[in-house]
């Protein structure tokens, strides 16, 4: 099911949202808005990114037109906060992306000695552009010289920070030259694990643990696989094929409850002879 288009300009239904939130935390507002702090909205903003990537993975446009709203109205709730303590308001942070755009995207915009934008038309390939905003990105920071890694989001779910960590370290020549030695790697991290299980050091076992996940992600990387979209997936057919089980334990007679594992092994094999769902 496909979201129908509406007629409502983009520009005046932000300003209705940013009136509406300015309303909410005023002294006559929400209770609840009003007590809400940037840390107290966090989860929120993470929690509403996940649900516009769920409705992306189900192709529920109708659901992707609500979960965009959420996300923006989160933006615009930061925004307003911030706007409070006379840091900067949304005009401010709509005109920090606007600039960076024009400024990183030189094949598509020139500014003028007065200022103005135009456009420009310079070809260039998809792979000369990531490389040309890489280069302009480290050219805009001011302070000590940034490394390879300080630019990584501390608070990025930890595969996804993993990946991000191991292109990073990539870029600065700090990486396996072929997958089999990433998979080299992962034998002497597993090895390592064991031998921490055999000594029962619960430390010991956390940390290999964690030096295994992250190789594991590695090798993703070095096969030009997301590490995040491959676990949700076997996540997705994980699910899928349990809940096909307990369908076979019940339709087999047995209480899901009181099976025993091999019964349950047993059906969880049958499952596999189930067509999987095309977005499962």
């Amino acid at each position: 099911m496909s979201a129908s288009p509406r007629p409502h300009s983009p520009g005046r239904s932000f300003k209705r949202l940013v009136d509406l939130m300015r309303t909410l935390r005023s002294p006559h507002g929400c209770p609840w808005d009003r007590e809400q702090t940037l840390a107290t909205l966090r989860p929120f903003v993470i929690e509403e990114a996940y649900e516009v990537v769920d409705a992306i993975d189900r192709g529920d446009l109708d659901a992707l037109r609500d979960e965009i709203g959420d996300l923006i109205f989160e933006g615009v709730f930061l925004a307003q906060l911030t706007a409070e303590d006379a840091a900067f308001d949304v005009g401010d942070a709509l005109e920090a992306i606007i600039d960076k755009l024009i400024r990183r995207h030189p094949h598509v915009f020139k500014r003028r000695a007065d200022g103005a934008v135009v456009r420009r038309q310079r070809v260039i390939s998809s792979d000369e552009v990531k490389g040309q905003w890489e280069r302009i990105k480290t050219t805009e920071r001011t302070g000590a010289p940034a490394g390879p890694l300080d630019d990584v989001p501390r608070a990025m779910p930890a595969l996804m920070r993993a990946q991000k960590l191991g292109s990073r370290a990539a870029r600065a020549r700090f990486d396996w030259p072929d997958p089999r030695d990433v998979l080299r790697k992962i034998d002497e991290e597993l090895a390592e694990l064991r031998e921490a299980i055999d000594q029962s050091a619960p430390d010991a076992v956390e940390e290999e643990l964690g030096d295994l996940l992250f190789s594991v992600v590695n090798l993703a990387r070095k096969l030009g696989v997301d590490a995040e979209l491959t676990l949700n997936a076997a996540n997705n057919k994980f699910v899928q094929r349990f809940d096909t089980m307990i369908r076979v334990l019940r339709a087999d007679g047995h209480d899901p409850a009181d099976a025993t594992l091999d019964v349950m092994e047993a059906a969880w094999q049958r499952t596999k002879e189930v067509p999987a769902s095309p977005k499962g």
